[in-house]
């Protein structure tokens, strides 16, 4: 699997190509629908036609529905084992060369992960060492494709980094309207209230069908169908 220092723009997986600079024939902006930080979905796939027999494959074949399923825990029971085994280091320096040795499909969990490192600090170190690539009077090859890697990752990270405290902010948003909505003495009323102000999204369903889903396995069946009585009259309001 490629990473960052072997093989970087091409091999990111949750990046959307988009027309660059004369440096690169490709840019990437990575998107906060797609985010996926465990890797639970597994890398984007192309075709539709290809993935409805696949899926339909699946349906029909019990035997190939098992074999599919066990070989998903074992690719991410190895997943769980190669981060548990990788040692994140404790300077700035040494972060960047483990963002630069991170598989293409691990970026978004160790952004997710190591959020609070991706600070000032480090970004500003980057850039220092960018701006010594970049204007040394003599360059090396070796300079010259770090200068490549690094500007890759810096751009990777930033833009991850904003997907990632995005994500953070409209689900805390979220939360704040649904706990509104429990509370709430004319449900309806809040809901219309809600609907005039652009508050009902997307978000707001996540979390209110992960409340339902932890009720349920918690074996409180009246909470869950309260919460879906409250998701039937979301949806009935929600545009996004």
């Amino acid at each position: 699997m490629a990473s960052l220092r072997s093989n970087l723009v091409p091999s990111l997986n949750f990046l959307l190509p988009r027309p660059m600079n004369n440096n690169f024939k490709t840019r990437s902006r990575i998107l906060c629908v797609g985010w996926d930080p465990e890797g639970l979905l597994g890398p984007p796939q192309t075709g539709h036609i290809t993935r409805l027999e696949f899926k339909r494959t699946l349906e029909k074949d019990a035997g190939a529905r098992e074999a599919f399923e066990r070989q998903v825990r074992e690719e991410q029971q190895q997943r769980r084992t190669a981060r548990q085994g990788r040692v994140v280091p404790d300077t700035v320096e040494g972060l960047v060369e483990y963002f630069l040795d991170t598989e293409a499909r691990e970026l978004e969990f160790e952004i997710a992960r190591l959020r609070p490192r991706l600070n000032e600090e480090f970004f500003k170190h980057l850039q220092f060492e960018l701006g010594q690539l970049r204007f040394a009077v003599t360059k090396t090859k070796d300079m010259e494709d770090r200068l490549i890697e690094l500007e890759a990752m810096q751009k990777v990270l930033l833009e991850g980094t904003e997907a990632y405290d995005r994500m953070q902010a409209d689900l805390i948003l979220a939360k704040e309207r649904l706990a509104r909505i429990f509370q709430s003495k004319d449900k309806k009323a809040t809901l219309l209230e809600m609907v005039e102000k652009n508050e009902i999204n997307r978000s707001l369903l996540t979390i209110l069908d992960e409340n339902i889903a932890t009720a349920y396995k918690d074996d409180q069946k009246q909470a869950a169908e309260f919460m879906e009585k409250i998701r039937a009259a979301i949806l009935k309001y929600m545009t996004v």
